[in-house]
C-alpha cells in the first residue's frame, strides 16, 4: 500500500501579537544568518502551546516535531482540546500556510474544507464555484461536468445553484463546498470541525461519504472533529495532539482512551486560583469534579448515565450564616449556546451555609446530551440575580457515546435542552 502523506519533523512557530514573521530587524537577523549558512536564530527560542499558563516569550510553537506517516485508502483521525493545533496542522498539510521547519510529502491533488467559505469566491454562483474548485484541482471542464448533477442533488441546493454564494446561509455553504471536495476526486480529503455547522441529516451524508471515499474509492481522508463518536466510526487510525505534540499516534479505541485519561486533571487547583471570576466574594468556590456512578472522578461521560457534580467552597465571612443559597451550573456547547442548565431553586434545594466551608452535591440522573465538548460555568449566588462566586470555563467536558433510550444506538441524534433531572444536596 502506497503513502499518500509524509510528515517529518514538522514545526510552526508563531510569533504572538504579530502578523507575519515580526519586525524587520528580525527578518534581517534571519537573512543574515541564511546567508552565512547557519540557522533561524529565533529556532531556538519560543514556548509550548500551552494556552493555559502565561508565558516569558513573544514566540509559540503550535506544533513541534510532528512526525506520521498515511497510507492510500486510510482515515486518519486528529483530535485534541482547542488550540492544540489540529488546525494549523491542517493548513500546512493544505499547503494554505508553510511549515517553519520539516517537511510534508503528500502524493496526488489535495481538497480541502477547513472553513466556511474555503475556495469559494463570494461574488460567483454556485454553479460557477463548483468549475471553479474543479479547475485549482486540474480537471478539465468534461470531467466536473461529469460529476456536475452528483454535487448539486448531494448538496441539496438545487433551486439555489446560479444565486451568488455570498447569499447562502452558513449551512448551505458548507453543504456544497463538502459536495465538491469530496466528489472532484482528490487522492487526499481534509476536513476540519467545520462539517458541524451542517444540520444531522448532512453530517450523517457527509460521514458516509468520507467513507465511501476511503473504503470504496481508494482515497485518503484527514478528519479533525470533537464529535469521538464520528472519529471511532470513521477513522482507521488516530493521532491525538497536546499543546502542539503527538501525544499519541495510532489505533483509535487506545488513541481515544489517552484522551479521556488526560483530559481527567486536579480541577481543585484550577478554580481555587482562578481570577477571571465575578460576584461579591462572600462564597467562594475552592474545589470541582465530577464522578460517574462508580464514584471515580471523570470528565468524559456518557448519555444516559449518572453523574455527581461535587463542589466545594469556603465562606470567607464566617461565623455570618448564609441561608437560601443557589447553586447553578450551565453546559455550554462549541456554539457558546447554553445546552443545559441546572440550578437548585429549580427544585426548591437551594442550601444553607453555617460553616466556615462546605460541599454541595449536583446529582444529575440520565444526562442527555448529543456528543461532542462542553464547557461547564458555576454560580453561587441569591436572589434573583445576586451573585457570591461565579466561575465560567471550569473545566471541559466531552460527550461520547451513551445509550440514553437503551436501543442499543450510540449518543444521541439530537441535541437536547434541559432535560437534565437534578438534585442538589449538601454533603456531610
Amino acid at each position: 500500500m502506497s503513502t499518500t502523506i509524509k510528515v517529518e519533523n514538522l514545526s510552526k512557530q508563531y510569533r504572538l501579537g504579530q502578523v507575519g514573521t515580526g519586525t524587520i530587524s528580525h527578518d534581517v537577523n534571519r537573512w543574515w544568518h541564511k546567508i552565512r549558512g547557519k540557522e533561524d536564530p529565533y529556532l531556538e527560542i519560543g514556548e509550548s502551546n500551552d494556552r493555559t499558563v502565561k508565558g516569558d516569550s513573544d514566540y509559540v510553537w503550535a506544533l513541534k516535531d510532528i512526525n506520521f506517516e498515511v497510507n492510500q485508502g486510510e482515515v486518519l483521525g486528529i483530535i485534541g482540546r482547542n488550540g492544540a493545533g489540529k488546525s494549523t496542522l491542517l493548513k500546512i498539510l493544505s499547503r494554505t500556510t508553510s511549515p517553519t521547519t520539516g517537511s510534508v510529502k503528500i502524493k496526488g491533488r489535495v481538497a480541502s474544507l477547513l472553513e466556511v467559505g474555503t475556495g469559494f469566491h463570494p461574488e460567483l454562483s454556485g454553479r460557477d464555484n463548483i468549475f471553479l474548485n474543479g479547475s485549482i484541482l486540474g480537471m478539465t471542464r468534461r470531467e466536473i461536468q461529469s460529476k456536475f448533477d452528483e454535487i448539486v442533488d448531494f448538496a441539496g441546493v438545487e433551486r439555489y445553484i446560479d444565486t451568488p454564494v455570498k447569499r447562502y446561509s452558513s449551512g448551505m455553504y458548507v453543504r456544497l463546498a463538502f459536495a465538491v471536495a469530496a466528489h472532484l476526486e482528490p487522492e487526499l480529503l481534509v476536513v476540519d470541525e467545520v462539517l458541524a455547522v451542517g444540520d444531522i441529516e448532512f453530517q450523517k451524508k457527509a460521514l458516509g461519504k468520507m467513507k465511501q471515499v476511503s473504503q470504496g474509492e481508494g482515497r485518503t481522508v484527514l478528519f479533525v472533529s470533537h464529535n469521538l463518536v464520528a472519529i471511532e466510526n470513521l477513522c482507521s487510525k488516530a493521532i491525538y495532539l497536546k499543546n502542539g505534540l503527538v501525544h499519541f499516534s495510532g489505533n483509535v479505541p487506545e488513541c481515544l482512551e489517552i484522551y479521556h485519561q488526560s483530559n481527567t486533571v486536579n480541577y481543585d487547583i484550577t478554580i481555587k486560583e482562578r481570577k477571571d471570576r465575578t460576584g461579591n466574594g462572600k462564597l467562594r468556590m475552592t474545589g470541582f469534579y465530577i464522578c460517574d456512578s462508580a464514584n471515580e472522578i471523570v470528565t468524559s461521560l456518557r448519555s444516559g448515565e449518572d453523574y455527581q457534580l461535587i463542589l466545594s467552597f469556603q465562606n470567607n465571612c464566617y461565623p455570618e450564616i448564609f441561608s437560601d443559597v443557589v447553586v447553578s451550573y450551565a453546559l455550554i456547547d462549541n456554539k457558546h449556546q447554553t445546552v443545559m442548565l441546572v440550578r437548585s431553586n429549580f427544585s426548591n434545594e437551594n442550601i444553607s451555609v453555617n460553616e466556615a466551608s462546605g460541599t454541595v452535591i449536583c446529582e444529575l440522573k440520565d444526562l442527555a446530551l448529543a456528543n461532542g465538548e462542553y464547557s461547564l460555568t458555576a454560580f453561587l449566588g441569591f436572589g434573583i440575580d445576586g451573585t457570591y462566586d461565579l466561575v465560567e470555563h471550569v473545566i471541559s467536558i466531552t460527550i461520547s457515546g451513551g445509550d440514553f433510550f437503551k436501543t442499543g444506538s450510540k449518543g444521541l441524534p439530537l441535541s437536547c435542552k434541559n432535560l437534565a433531572r437534578a438534585r442538589f444536596k449538601t454533603a456531610g
